[in-house]
């Protein structure tokens, strides 16, 4: 290895886009009664994948291997899971197991040594049930066979991991290894996300994907979500002025003490 290849290359920002996420389908009787759990009643993947997707395949992103910068995934389950400690170490980055109820998964994401990156956490909640529109009027949980009839349940969240100052070695395998663009338009249903309710009906008919124009539209909110919080700060500092302006006449009336 050349000695350079330890050296940091200062000033440079480098990134790699991921999704997070879980599917979820509905177990029929005849699985429940095999798995010898009956009060288990879906099945689910939870995963890490490249936030392109592979042309027509049937899972949401996948197409590129991450490996080459992810070294181990762990996924922390719920304790009443044998074994919730789940460490993966090659692609698919992922687990599959079969449930009753949603719970918090703890995700972290350790890089290949040559990274010299420190491991990265994030969390998502297990989604089991069918997404619904906020008072639409329709059950949080639906009876299993509506369930069923509604096909997978779909929870992804698009994430970008950034590498600052890389090492020259490290950056060499990323430029090595480009991401599959993400597809300019719609071609397929698009991931529905609490942040954007509008994106329930474009959602449903089948397996999302991930699109540049959705990166758009999350970069756009983020920045009207900054805006709106800078607007507030100082709606709220005129008013503190504002009373700190009065609390001083009042003094001045009043007098010394």
């Amino acid at each position: 290895m050349a000695s350079n290849d330890r050296v940091r290359v200062r000033g440079l920002s480098i990134y790699r886009p991921i999704i997070y996420g879980n599917t979820s389908v509905v177990l029929t009787q005849e699985e429940r009664e095999a798995l010898g759990s009956p009060d288990h009643t879906h099945r689910w993947t939870v995963a890490v994948r490249s936030a392109a997707s592979a042309p027509n395949s049937d899972i949401v992103g996948g197409a590129d291997d991450l490996s080459y910068f992810i070294k181990r995934v762990t996924f922390k389950l719920h304790d009443t899971y044998p074994n919730p400690t789940r460490n993966i170490d090659k692609p698919p980055f992922e687990v599959t197991e079969t449930g009753w109820g949603e719970f918090e998964i703890q995700i972290r994401i350790t890089f290949v040594p040559e990274s010299g990156e420190k491991a990265v956490t994030i969390y998502h909640h297990l989604k089991l049930h069918p997404w619904s529109a906020v008072g639409s009027g329709e059950p949080e949980i639906p009876p299993l066979e509506a369930a069923m009839k509604m096909g997978p349940v779909h929870s992804w969240q698009y994430d970008e991991i950034v590498f600052n100052d890389p090492f020259q070695s490290f950056l060499n395998i990323l430029l090595a290894h480009p991401p599959t663009p993400l597809p300019r338009t719609k071609r397929r249903p698009v991931p529905f996300h609490t942040a954007n309710p509008a994106s329930l009906e474009a959602s449903k008919g089948g397996v999302p994907e991930f699109t540049q124009a959705m990166e758009k539209e999350e970069a756009e909110r983020l920045e009207n979500a900054r805006k709106q919080v800078i607007a507030e700060q100082d709606r709220w500092r005129e008013k503190l002025i504002e009373k700190e302006h009065e609390l001083e006449r009042l003094r001045k009336q009043i007098g010394p003490s």
